[in-house]
């Protein structure tokens, strides 16, 4: 599998996340906002399930959104531009927070983090409870920066710390950061 995936990067994971049910629903509310993050120290991730104890896990509607995947440089970026101080990149709610992975650059393309072969899909785009979650400005700040969603093709377990991402396409990760913007269409 490494000859379809030939470039290597050392990344670290730096946050990992499994929500047993789903917290925000409705109409953004201070209150459930500030809740609980569901931080883990593992990873476990069944291919075409998902990962074991997410509230998407199994779910066919959730087939190519099973993991979640976000660069934490991507909310430095965000707590710099809105002067809000350290941001908690699990507030996002994304399962895997990578450090050094210029993770937006892997939609629509097969990645491999440590053993779990993911396939990155369609962005994860932020919705209006970051504003109360991380801080005002977070939903529009996070445009095109807000991770993506992968579906799981080989079982495997990711954990905290350092990792080997293997990518299909090149990467800079002094990009990890940087939003990816829609083009006109000509």
């Amino acid at each position: 599998m490494t000859d379809d995936l030939p470039y290597r990067y050392d990344v670290e994971v730096v946050g990992l996340l499994a929500a047993p049910e789903h917290r925000w629903e409705g109409r953004p509310d201070a209150a459930l906002a500030d809740g609980g993050v569901d931080r883990r120290d593992l990873l476990e991730v069944r291919a075409g399930h998902g990962i074991e104890g997410d509230r998407y896990a199994g779910r066919p509607a959730h087939r190519d959104a099973q993991v979640t995947v976000i660069a934490v440089e991507a909310l430095e970026a965000l707590a710099g531009e809105l002067g809000s101080g350290p941001l908690d990149p699990l507030a996002t709610r994304r399962n895997v927070v990578l450090r050094g992975a210029e993770v937006e650059a892997l939609r629509g393309r097969p990645f491999r983090l440590d053993d779990v072969l993911l396939a990155g899909g369609r962005p994860a785009n932020p919705c209006a409870w970051l504003d109360l979650a991380l801080t005002p400005g977070a939903h529009r700040g996070l445009r095109g920066r807000a991770g993506i969603r992968c579906a799981a093709r080989t079982d495997g377990v990711l954990r905290l710390g350092p990792a080997v991402l293997r990518s299909a396409v090149p990467l800079d990760p002094a990009r990890a950061g940087e939003a990816v913007r829609r083009t006109a269409r000509t």
